[in-house]
């Protein structure tokens, strides 16, 4: 077969050769030898291990070709252009790495080709890549991840011409071969191909416009996330179009205009926005009218204070602004709301309505303080497209009265910058939205804020919702830089880029791809321009209002190594390090790597292999509990078997990091293990399936010492040489 198969493509080849051209286009066995053979030539494959090899062609923009070689338990699929030009390929064998870690499976380190690896995705890569294309191999900037696949990878951007582009590129090495590689050509891209290089226009002219197109807005904002602290700011504004300068004409592009425009078109050609009606599932519906059950009633009454269902929905129907006319109230559910220490602070109760119109399901769901009827938030459902019979200036009205009304305390502004969110300015929604903010000394403070919607039917609420701390204080209003000061400074954080970026085109039906995009109902499609555009390597918040100076923003990472102050001369160091290096450990900065070890100690060391590492010692109630779900889930240990501050011995460490990656049932079969340490006299029949295992895997040897205390560092070894372990 394997013979047959390149007898076939040799002449099918041959053919291919000898026919005239205007036969050779009409063949399609002609034109698929030939890009087999420069896809095989390019890379330098070696097919002759596979026994099938089909061809598929899609010509919807530019012909790509789908090559697929099949074998026993092995497979290779390369997607190409019609010169050749490789636009992806994946390799499959059954002895391919190990799937990721996702949370019910126990991770491994993962197996790094190193140098090998990086060898063999540069040389594919000067096989792949064009004349004019080029990537730089970059290591990754975050910490090293748990449960990736062996082997490396690398992604990123091909330059052209040695210039940016936004084309991107991804590969993955394993033992020195190509598994998988995948990159964006501007054939399929966008429209045009690639322009030259040259720079015409003044570059410095250019830095100018652009700086120009920047604005900001005043305002209050919280100093640091989850403070209570407020300060003033120039910030960005909300919606704020993005502007490049066309490097060879200095023409400046309202690069936000355009991709509106494009977009508009596109949802022409798809035949518009038909709206997403309100789910009416059956069992939605069920669930609306099924109510609450005898046993939650009987609970419900025991509350004291509660509203009956009865008198709550005779106080929302009372008031006009919720539009309940109409309604039926179709089911009812009492629920508490917990406060930060975990107590209650008030019971809530949603009460559930639905109406028929035009043989169309509306509903509207209100949640209300129980006790005193006071309304929490509103939700609705109504079909979209439905004719607005309210104007969007009476609508706000009707939100400004309801505001006076629902919050007589509150002073609220109306925040403008919202109206330029496109979101919620689609025609088809049912509804109109409004968002108004704290204000303070005449300035907007954002993080507490109201969301309203209004019936575009009859000027009801559809919606609300808030965010409000009451406990926020503000700076005073006195000694701020001008907005002047505030957007040099801004200015001031960008560089000038020169680069390939996708800017929308009208197109064209003299080009014959353009021309296809336009049979399909488009008129714009993105292509590559030569542009100077505002750049920067690090993100900024805005611009002190006070000092003038920008203000970076402060960004996490999940999978940061970790890094210590206290392993100088524990025996656990160089793993503890290693376990760091890809963010499992303890957070603070102490490993305490001689503690006696807890229970809770090993549920955060292990919770930590998620990328979240833990302070035992400082932890809210909220991640402890879910840090030991994700124990039972891994099999660590039962919920009967919680004692948070259980001391462990090493047995019990083997056990439960054992069990949690899946050698438990081995472990207790009985009657066929040995081992060979020191004391295996002392070891308990039911632990000595354990014990070898743990001997095996190297995470005890001479003295198993089972029953002693384990320490943290202790811990951290024995998971080293699990995760160590043959995925």
């Amino acid at each position: 077969m394997k013979r047959l198969l390149s007898l076939t493509l040799a002449a099918a080849l041959l053919t291919a050769l000898t026919l005239p051209a205007a036969a050779a286009e009409e063949s399609q066995d002609a034109r698929l030898a030939k890009v087999t053979q420069a896809v095989k030539s390019a890379l330098a494959l070696d097919t002759d291990s596979y026994e099938t090899f089909r061809g598929s062609l899609s010509e919807e923009l530019v012909p790509l070709w789908d090559l697929n070689w099949e074998g026993e338990r092995r497979s290779l699929s390369v997607q190409a252009l019609e010169d050749g030009t490789v636009v992806s390929l994946y390799r499959w064998e059954s002895d391919s790495a190990a799937a990721p870690y996702y949370g019910d499976t126990f991770p491994s380190f993962p197996e790094s080709g190193g140098n090998s690896d990086r060898a063999a995705a540069e040389d594919f890569l000067a096989r792949a890549l064009r004349k004019g294309e080029t990537v730089e191999l970059k290591e990754q900037e975050s910490g090293l991840s748990l449960g990736d696949s062996s082997g490396s990878a690398w992604s990123g951007t091909v330059a052209l011409n040695g210039l940016p582009s936004p084309l991107h590129y991804s590969i993955r090495v394993e033992n020195g071969r190509v598994e998988h590689f995948s990159r964006d050509v501007p054939e399929t891209s966008g429209v045009g191909g690639v322009p030259s290089p040259e720079a015409s226009a003044d570059a410095a002219k250019a830095r100018e416009d652009l700086a120009g197109t920047l604005k900001l807005r005043l305002e209050y904002v919280l100093a640091k996330p989850n403070d209570t602290r407020a300060v003033l700011r120039y910030v960005p504004e909300k919606g704020a179009h993005q502007f490049l300068a066309d490097a060879k004409t200095g023409e400046l592009l309202d690069l936000t205009e355009l991709e509106e425009t494009m977009s508009q078109g596109a949802t022409r050609a798809s035949g518009g926005d038909n709206g997403s009606i309100a789910p009416t599932a059956k069992a939605e519906m069920a669930a609306d009218e099924a109510g609450l059950t005898r046993a939650e009633l009987e609970g419900v009454a025991q509350m004291e204070g509660v509203l009956s269902k009865e008198d709550l929905d005779k106080a929302l129907r009372a008031e006009s602004a919720y539009g309940l006319r109409g309604y039926s109230l179709t089911g009812t559910s009492y629920e508490s709301e917990a406060g930060k220490d975990g107590e209650t602070v008030r019971i809530l109760c949603t009460l559930r309505y639905a109406r028929t119109d035009d043989g169309e399901r509306l509903t509207r769901n209100i949640t209300v303080d129980a006790k005193t009827g006071d309304v929490d938030n509103i939700w609705s459902s109504a079909p979209y497209g439905r004719e607005k019979t309210v104007k969007e200036e009476d609508a706000l009205k009707k939100a400004e009265a309801f505001l006076k009304a629902w919050r007589p305390g509150w002073n609220l502004t109306l925040d403008q910058t919202d109206s330029e969110i496109i979101p919620w300015r689609m025609e088809s929604q049912p509804y109109w939205h409004f968002t108004f903010a704290q204000a303070v000394n005449g300035l907007p403070f954002r993080g507490n804020a109201v969301h309203v919607g209004v019936d575009a039917a009859d000027g009801s609420v559809y919606s609300l919702s808030y965010s409000w701390d009451e406990d926020v204080t503000f700076d005073d209003a006195n000694g701020m830089v001008s907005m002047e000061t505030a957007l040099s400074a801004w200015a001031g954080t960008y560089e000038t880029g020169l680069a390939y970026r996708n800017v929308p085109r009208k197109l064209a039906k003299a080009d014959p791809a353009q021309a296809k995009r336009m049979e399909q109902g488009m008129e714009y499609a993105y292509a590559l321009r030569l542009t100077y555009g505002l750049e920067r390597t690090e993100n900024y918040e805005g611009v002190d209002a006070k000092t003038g100076a920008p203000v970076r923003e402060e960004r996490g990472s999940a999978r940061q190594p970790l890094t210590y102050d206290d392993l100088a001369g524990s025996s656990a160091k160089a793993d503890i390090e290693k376990l760091a290096r890809y963010g499992a450990g303890y957070a603070g900065g102490k490993f305490r790597p001689s503690k006696n070890l807890t229970q809770w100690e090993l549920v955060c060391l292990v919770y930590s292999l998620r990328g979240t590492a833990l302070e035992p010692e400082a932890v809210e109630k909220d991640a402890r509990e879910s840090a030991y779900y994700d124990a039972y889930r891994l099999g660590l240990l039962r919920p009967s078997d919680r004692d948070d501050n259980a001391v462990l011995s090493r047995a019990d460490v083997v056990r439960m990091l054992l069990d949690a990656a899946g050698y438990g049932p081995a472990a207790r079969l009985g009657g066929i293990y040995t081992c060979g340490y020191s004391d295996k006299g002392s070891i308990p029949a039911e632990g000595l399936g354990y014990a070898a295992i743990a001997e095996a895997l190297g995470m005890a040897s001479g003295a198993y010492a089972g029953s002693r205390t384990a320490t943290r560092g202790e811990a951290a070894s024995m998971l080293c040489r699990v995760l160590e372990r043959a995925a």
